[in-house]
């Protein structure tokens, strides 16, 4: 390779491409273009921030910028955009201060995340409504609960988001609303899952308005007052819109970048696109699902950092695979958490050419008779014909964690018959001698036999 790594993007798949290069081939240089402040944040954190469990911002920045200049040997430029990409010329045009300069590169790492979407609400500008995907948007929206004062918040959609900044804001002492247009909140997670997080979000005062559409906003001297529905509206001065994510891919598909069906990038099982020696990673870039082996668009934290660790390997000079993805996942709900893997809706699976049968059970997460036993409700799903284990949810009060197994049995493609006689461990302040997940496996087993 001739001329130096670079990297567009300094988050999750950035900063990891980075580091793992820099740890292969210290000699490699490596630079790093972010065209904000923030570099190597958890922005899973960032409702949590709000809530109040984590005191200041900065705490949720796992290395700084001074220690990947310093300690990493990382050529880190922040506050740095790239505006351009010339393959041709093997060249990035980057902004700062007014100013643009070219710099050469040998590979080239997009890793350009994705950005909240914003529908074409009326009054997304008025002071009160913000989205979260940034570090400023998580500060932005903290000061506002702490210095304007509101009583009220409307959320706009109930994914993984719009649940947790629930819980952030009644705990902030907010009166809550969730305004979903499909029939349940958390859809990916199955309407078993989806039923019992909601019962609970209720308990904990937070309204539901499912199947509900959102046309806007409106307000008065520039501050939000009400979320406006089709035929009425509801009373709000803080709200924050969570209906999803998209990738940023305008740079890259302007360069020559070839976008996949879900439209994020395209890449191969090594992360490269159609562009010699140029990468992609993260959240702007497609992976395979383990389960359909299909392209997927799936924005999480793990995956973008294997993805980005293993293009730092390949072009350290160890070509090695960025992996698959379950889509495994888990939330907090108040007292409650939720996780799910693989295929969990039937209509997805059967459209990937699966025959799927499933069960939904309840059951305990300690023997009856240790303190502490509660109910953990898991929806497992499986292929009639082959028998294979396409994905599961869980969710309870405790456990969900459990999660796991069955993300670890998906992978590997195992059966129901092999998932259920998993030698998993057994005392009872942790779990009945039959674990839940063995228990969601031998139910299914049996409707499999049918």
């Amino acid at each position: 390779m001739s001329g130096p790594f670079v990297i567009i993007g300094g988050d999750a798949a950035g900063m990891s491409a980075a580091s793992k290069a820099k740890r292969e081939n210290p000699e490699l240089d490596v630079r790093v273009f972010e065209k904000g402040e923030w570099v190597s944040y958890a922005a899973c954190g960032m409702p949590y921030y709000v809530k109040g469990d984590v005191d200041r911002l900065e705490d949720l920045v796992a290395v700084t910028p001074e220690e990947f200049r310093e300690q990493r040997n990382v050529d880190l430029r922040t506050n740095h955009e790239v505006v351009e990409i010339d393959p041709n010329g093997r060249t990035v045009t980057v902004e700062a201060d007014g100013e643009r300069f070219d710099q050469a590169y040998g590979s080239l790492l997009i890793g350009t995340g994705a950005r909240a979407i914003e529908p074409p609400f009326d009054g997304l500008d008025l002071d009160g409504v913000f989205t979260l995907r940034s570090m400023d948007e998580a500060d932005a929206i903290e000061d506002d609960v702490a210095t304007a004062d509101p009583s009220s918040a409307a959320i706009v959609g109930g994914g993984y988001v719009g649940v947790e900044m629930a819980e952030a804001l009644v705990e902030r002492g907010l009166d809550v609303s969730i305004f979903e247009m499909l029939p349940r909140t958390l859809q990916p997670f199955g309407e078993g899952a989806a039923r019992v997080v909601e019962d609970h979000l209720r308990e904990k005062g937070v309204e539901l308005h499912l199947e509900t559409a959102v046309r806007g906003f409106s307000g008065a001297n520039g501050r939000v007052e009400a979320v406006e529905l089709e035929d009425d509206a509801v009373s709000a001065d803080l709200a924050i819109v969570g209906v999803g994510v998209a990738p940023n891919v305008e740079l890259a598909e302007a360069a020559g970048v070839e976008l996949g069906p879900t439209g994020a990038i395209a890449t191969d099982e090594y992360g490269r696109t159609n562009l010699e020696d140029v990468y992609a990673a993260g959240d702007c870039a497609e992976v395979t699902n383990v389960v359909t082996g299909e392209p997927d668009h799936v924005p999480l934290a793990l995956t973008a950092n294997r993805a980005g660790r293993a293009v730092g390997t390949t072009v350290a000079g160890e070509a090695t695979p960025t992996g698959g993805t379950a889509g495994t996942a888990i939330v907090k709900a108040f007292d409650l958490g939720a996780a799910r893997t693989g295929v969990v809706d039937e209509e997805r699976a059967r459209n990937a050419g699966f025959d799927p049968v499933s069960v939904t059970i309840d059951a305990p997460t300690r023997p009856h008779y240790y303190p502490g036993a509660t109910e953990l409700t898991v929806t497992l799903v499986a292929d009639r014909k082959s028998e294979r284990v396409l994905g599961a949810s869980v969710v309870g009060r405790d456990g969900a964690k459990r999660i796991d197994t069955v993300a670890t049995a998906v992978d590997a493609e195992l059966t129901v018959s092999e998932l259920e006689k998993l030698d998993l461990a057994y005392a009872p302040p942790f779990s009945p001698v039959w674990d839940p997940i063995l228990t969601a496996a031998k139910v299914l087993s049996g409707k499999l036999d049918e």
